[in-house]
């Protein structure tokens, strides 16, 4: 049928951690007939939400992919994660998604959870919709939630319903566009009910409120309204899908997913108001036919997956992939995702979301095309900040060889996950958003590999250098029978300005140490600054070697590096060492309702105020700069979190170093000189 042709639609179920949105998921595969009774998240019985690690937090921790048919169409829901520890996930919801039902809880005192995600989508340019769940629940009403999210939002959120009330209770709405009023029935469809007397006036002041936000973008319609016409269902009905592609407007519709309420009037909408998959591809650019792959997924059955969606043209088992590179592949075997189900199809038409195996070259945000290199003029989304690091290693010595490999795994599932050795400390650092997203990370790693871990703050990455110049001889003589050992060196030390790093200068006149020595002296000298007097890296010193004295026999390369070490190490200890340590750029973005508690939390941590500004385009935002020591970042993000309702977060990175003194000095020279 012609509603089928059209394609799957694919939307995006989004908004701030237990809105419940996966709730909202299972009440629309059970409204649909795709699951026969209804899961509950607490109980651990949805389709999604299927991981042990999602199951032990109650929330999600990755993206759920599911789909159910409804009269006659498909369609696709990516289920994202509402945590910011998870965001890169929700970035793989939108990336091809037609549109996304942002889920908000009732209370406008929580409105301002959602506003990060309506900047996100509006940035991005991808229709949406509100879904105002756990209606039963509110005790405000539905215009002063409104009036709360207005501001966050360019676009005007049109109400596509009122509420009925039966005292404190909402017992069902009013369908503005078909002025029906309908009456709740748990578990089963709404009952239609004569529109009562009382609410007749307030019906049409907010049906004719809708008409006018609709007429802003219609000129038609608003000539209807100033000659008082009766616009046409279909006038309306056409301006809601319409200005919804188009971004001028976003639906407003309420209900319960625990109780079904309100569930088959978001089926309507959404069949209405759903760009197909072709306007998807223009808008996002995808001009041929092609696969836009969303994530990979490795299983312990199927294996590796290209989670992607098709656009332009179907997709076969063995059909021809072509990178933008003009690299090119065959698609192994198609699976339908349901939840932790995949099912086989030898097809997949365009709209379809499906995982590719066998796609070894893809990646989580490429453009393959279909027979032919993809014609598309698609951007990278930016990741996330990796602000969180752990220290890693291994509980079990023999995991050390999968420990590469799993990592590997995990970090091409998930992209805001990143690994790698520090070449100061080598520690085997795991980066991620926060601390929650590694902790994650760590339970997928033993739970899938078998890999236990071990893990611990990072080493603070500090420095030493001096305050006053030093002269120091340092004599390398020693004579065991035969050859003996001897080298001699007179060198002078003088601190540098703060970023120059090493100087090292030879003065050496009259050949009292012959030329081919020198390098070796410069070896030793470089040798002693790698742990200096406090245990750490010395930086920012300049050394002059000034004289010294060779042996013909004895002296050696060996000798002269043993030498020039000794006279470094000894220059050091007298020229005053002292601390220094990392110190970073902070930019945090918060709720102006936090600011006050964060500058106090970050003049706790011996943070540096640079300066405050209002966030360009948003609410009551604040952008707040300064300068915190590395030492006290590794639990920022938690502390930023638990003052701004889980809004606030930061990037961060290296502006300088700076000296440590007193107390907090002599403490952190106690910590690195202690044994292990």
């Amino acid at each position: 049928m012609d509603e089928i042709r059209r394609g799957a639609r694919a939307i995006a179920l989004v908004g701030p951690a237990g809105a419940g949105k996966t709730s909202l998921a299972e009440a629309l595969l059970h409204a649909a007939g795709a699951v026969p009774r209804l899961g509950a998240v607490d109980a651990g019985s949805c389709v999604g939400d299927a991981s042990p690690e999602a199951r032990a937090r109650g929330g999600s921790t990755e993206l759920n992919l599911l789909r159910f048919e409804w009269m006659g169409d498909r369609y696709l829901l990516t289920d994202a994660p509402g945590s910011p520890a998870f965001v890169t996930d929700m970035e793989m919801a939108l990336a091809a998604a037609d549109l996304a039902l942002v889920v908000i809880d009732p209370d406008p005192a929580r409105a301002p959870l959602v506003e990060p995600t309506l900047r996100r989508l509006e940035a991005i340019g991808l229709p949406h919709a509100l879904f105002v769940n756990k209606i039963d629940q509110a005790r405000g009403s539905i215009q002063d939630l409104l009036a709360a999210l207005q501001p966050m939002s360019a676009a005007a959120l049109v109400a596509r319903q009122i509420p009925i009330r039966a005292g404190e209770r909402t017992a069902g709405f009013v369908d503005l566009a078909l002025e029906r009023a309908y009456h709740y029935q748990t578990g089963q469809r709404s009952q239609q009910v004569p529109l009562a007397a009382h609410l007749k006036e307030d019906e049409a002041a907010a049906r004719f409120h809708m008409l006018e936000q609709l007429a802003d973008h219609d000129d038609t319609l608003l000539e209807q309204l100033l000659s008082d016409e009766v616009p046409s269902l279909e006038t309306i009905f056409g301006d809601l899908a319409r200005e919804t592609a188009a971004g001028l407007v976003v639906p407003v519709l309420f209900g319960s997913a625990l109780n079904g309420f309100g569930i088959r009037r978001l089926l309507k909408m959404l069949r209405h108001d759903t760009p197909t998959a072709a306007q998807t591809a223009e808008r996002i650019g995808v001009a041929s036919p092609a696969v836009q792959v969303l994530k990979i997924s490795h299983g312990s059955t199927i294996g590796r997956l290209a989670i992607a969606r098709v656009f332009g043209g179907p997709l076969s088992e063995g059909a021809e992939l072509v990178g933008d590179d003009g690299e090119t592949m065959r698609a192994g075997a198609l699976f339908a995702l349901q939840g932790g189900t995949a099912t086989r199809i030898q097809r997949a038409e365009p709209g379809e979301i499906v995982g590719i195996a066998k796609a070894e070259a893809t990646r989580a945000g490429d453009l393959i095309g279909i027979a032919a290199r993809p014609e598309a003029a698609t951007a990278d989304s930016p990741l996330p900040a990796a602000n969180h690091a752990l220290a890693i290693s291994v509980k079990d010595h023999k995991d050390e060889v999968r420990l590469s490999t799993s990592l590997n795994k995990l970090a091409e599932e998930d992209p805001g996950l990143r690994w790698g050795q520090d070449e100061g400390s080598r520690e085997t650092l795991l980066r991620g958003i926060n601390d929650e997203h590694l902790a994650v990370a760590l339970d997928r790693l033993k739970r899938r590999y078998g890999v236990a871990i071990s893990a611990r703050p990072p080493a603070v990455a500090y420095r030493e250098t001096i305050k006053k110049a030093a002269s120091q001889r340092g004599r390398h003589k020693k004579q065991s029978g035969g050859h003996g050992q001897y080298g001699d060196v007179v060198i002078e030390i003088a601190p540098l300005e703060r970023g120059q790093g090493f100087r090292f200068d030879d003065r050496i006149t009259g050949g009292a140490i012959p030329r081919q020595w020198i390098p070796a002296v410069e070896q030793g000298v470089r040798d002693a600054m790698a742990k200096g007097p406090l245990g750490v890296e010395v930086v920012d010193v300049a050394v002059a070697l000034v004289d010294g004295s060779f042996h013909a026999v004895d002296s050696s390369e060996l000798a002269f590096r043993t030498a020039g070490r000794i006279a470094m190490a000894e220059a050091l200890a007298a020229a005053t060492p002292y601390l220094l340590e990392p110190i970073a750029h902070v930019t945090i973005h918060a709720p102006g309702s936090a600011t006050s508690r964060i500058t106090s939390a970050v003049a706790s941590r011996r943070g540096q105020m640079l300066g405050m500004t209002p966030l360009a385009g948003w609410s009551r935002w604040d952008v707040i700069e300064v300068l915190l020591p590395d030492a006290e970042l590794h639990d920022l993000d938690a502390e930023l979190r638990s003052l701004s309702q889980g809004m606030a977060r930061y990037t961060a990175h290296f502006d300088h170093l700076a000296p440590v003194a007193g107390k907090v000095a002599d403490d952190i020279v106690q910590r690195i000189q202690q044994p292990a």
